[in-house]
């Protein structure tokens, strides 16, 4: 019997397969996985630096005015009216102004 033994001719080789494997994982690192943990690094310290008194934006489009806040929760007071107290969680926060921030 005649045993055929498989030679590289021409193809990528192991090397090419490999440098190819990694050039792609390198693509997928910088175009998906560094910008989502780079916003989530700007998010938390958004977070961080809320208190009350501060004008927030919500992830719904809402304005207003931080009452009061626990460790998970604020509590926003929206429009003049003084009885539209709602309390969300610190997650729906998506821009802050602070009181003395002139534009």
């Amino acid at each position: 019997m005649r045993t055929l033994l498989m030679t590289s001719g021409g193809g990528f080789g192991t090397w090419g397969l490999l440098a190819y494997i990694a050039f792609f994982g390198l693509l997928l690192y910088f175009m998906a996985y560094r910008p989502q943990k780079k916003e989530k690094k700007r998010q938390q310290e958004l977070l961080a630096s809320i208190a009350v008194g501060d004008t927030i934006l919500t992830t719904s489009g809402f304005y207003g005015v931080i009452i009061d806040m626990t460790a998970d929760t604020v509590i926003v007071e929206f429009g003049n009216n003084k009885n539209c107290r709602i309390p969300m969680q610190k997650a729906a926060v998506v821009q802050v102004e602070k009181p003395d921030d002139a534009k």
